[in-house]
């Protein structure tokens, strides 16, 4: 009764065989190295230097992602691939928001918002692009991902890229030094266009971005990543132990250099969504682990404490809040105007700091309306659920462990994209569609998981004869066992 009830949530694919889930031991996964690349430089490549004559999506992420998308269209028109085969939650989320988009761009650009100008069709551009290019990212990463060991070779790109962002926040933390410069330096043809902050000062302490553009974005952005690199930890049987847990030690560090609420928020927020889908081991260990990490970080971190103590407990005396909560009147009568289409993508332009709109759903109501505020909450919201119903589904352990940690990376950035306008941040805007990428792959590897012990059920049954579908294996035995990691 129970596999009959999950197959109507996972339909099922086609006939699979075990390897077909982990990925043989020589199988060194289907993941292209341009999609390794673009995970790494969304990190590496300072996200404010642009090609000048292509303006603020000039950037080098960005155009990473939009090559991605041109070789899976061309990949579908060519008839390389099906591009219907691999349907999922999430993409319907990132559908319901390009319908979105689309809708309240046209409405702009035909004058139904009264607001024509240069610059906020200008800025109806950008979020289009920006948009195509989330879209290239987690379109190419669902596909890419058909086993665990073509997930965890993405992950090591995704996280190779986070700790390269994580040290560089050390060096700002300890150093006052901000690297990003040299890399700056180090780029011929592009200029700088402004917009990050590497620096803020909090309380007594010194706030750093990493590679990202705020303290913030660092803060949640390694977040949704620290659940990823604990699974990779647990599972990644290549290289040094050592350094995959230095790394994940480096994502909290980083969260704890930021002395963010909403680091603070996704913290808790992803292990609490996380640790239920740990295997029971790791659990323990979790459970000792988190304490005694926070008294270190409070104990080698002078001022952390009191920091963050006193930014929780401000109140009303905290300019940071009282922003937020005074641009409500200001949110709703913009609304009124304008309820179904919005000012236009991207056409929230506060002329002063005091009314930036920190959540990104009050944002997508503002410049998107009621449509395009619903495609951005599925956009933000199904990947996570879709991830938390396929790690309930699953039973094999690292598979189920991966989507519990995906699952956690969405949740993270559902909540605190109420506590940021976390689109307006190109780091968080392209490492979240990788997100949704791995939750798609993730959804199509449990279906596969369900049909094979489906499809082996009858022959453990009768006790005889040849197994169907010339399966090698029982259900008892997809465990972790079976599991063996590639390079």
């Amino acid at each position: 009764m129970r596999a009959t009830r999950r197959s109507l949530i996972f339909p099922p694919a086609r006939e699979v065989q075990l390897h077909d889930l982990v990925g043989s031991t020589s199988d060194a996964g289907h993941v292209s190295l341009l999609l390794k690349f673009a995970a790494f430089a969304v990190f590496f490549f300072p996200s404010n230097m642009i090609i000048k004559p292509i303006g603020a999506v000039g950037t080098i992420p960005i155009m990473l992602a939009l090559l991605l998308l041109a070789f899976w269209l061309c990949s579908a028109l060519f008839g390389l691939h099906n591009p219907f085969r691999t349907s999922h939650p999430g993409r319907l989320g990132l559908g319901l928001l390009w319908v979105g988009t689309c809708a309240s761009y046209v409405a702009l650009f035909s004058g139904f918002t009264g607001n024509t100008n240069v610059s906020a069709q200008a800025a109806a551009d950008r979020w289009l692009i920006l948009i195509l290019a989330s879209a290239g990212i987690a379109l190419v990463a669902t596909e890419a991902v058909r086993t665990l060991n073509d997930a965890m070779s993405l992950v090591r790109a995704i996280l190779a890229g986070a700790f390269f962002c994580c040290l560089v926040a050390l060096v700002q933390f300890l150093f006052r030094v901000n690297p990003m410069v040299w890399i700056q330096e180090a780029m011929p043809g592009f200029t700088d266009n402004g917009g990050n902050t590497a620096f803020q000062v909090r309380g007594f302490m010194t706030r750093v971005a990493g590679s990202t553009f705020h303290s913030i974005e660092l803060a949640v952005v390694c977040s949704m990543l620290l659940p990823l690199s604990i699974w990779r930890g647990i599972y990644d049987r290549t290289g040094h132990k050592w350094l995959h847990w230095a790394g994940t030690g480096l994502l909290v560090v980083a969260i704890a250099s930021t002395v963010s609420r909403s680091g603070v928020l996704g913290l808790v927020v992803g292990m609490l969504v996380f640790i239920p889908f740990l295997p029971r081991v790791a659990r323990r260990w979790a459970l000792v682990a988190a304490p005694t990490a926070m008294a270190a970080l409070f104990v080698a971190i002078p001022g952390l404490v009191g920091t963050l103590t006193s930014s929780f407990t401000a109140g009303q005396s905290d300019p940071s809040l009282t922003t937020r909560t005074n641009n409500y009147p200001r949110v709703a009568e913009m609304f009124g105007e304008l309820p179904f289409l919005g000012l236009g993508p991207g056409n929230y332009l506060p002329d002063n700091a005091l009314h930036i709109l920190d959540n990104q759903y009050l944002n997508s109501l503002v410049t998107l309306g009621l449509v395009g505020f619903i495609g951005m909450v599925a956009y933000l919201v199904l990947p996570f659920i879709s991830s938390v119903l396929a790690a309930r589904a699953s039973r094999l352990p690292a598979l189920r462990s991966l989507a519990g940690a995906v699952a956690a990376g969405g949740a993270v950035a559902a909540a605190c994209s109420l506590t940021f306008d976390s689109m307006a941040f190109p780091v968080f805007a392209l490492v979240y569609p990788f997100i949704v990428g791995l939750g798609g792959g993730t959804w199509t590897m449990v279906r596969r998981e369900i049909e094979l012990r489906e499809s082996a059920v009858p022959h453990q049954e009768t006790g005889g004869g040849p197994p169907r579908n010339g399966l090698p294996v029982k259900p008892s035995t997809l465990n972790e066992e079976a599991i063996t990691w590639t390079r």
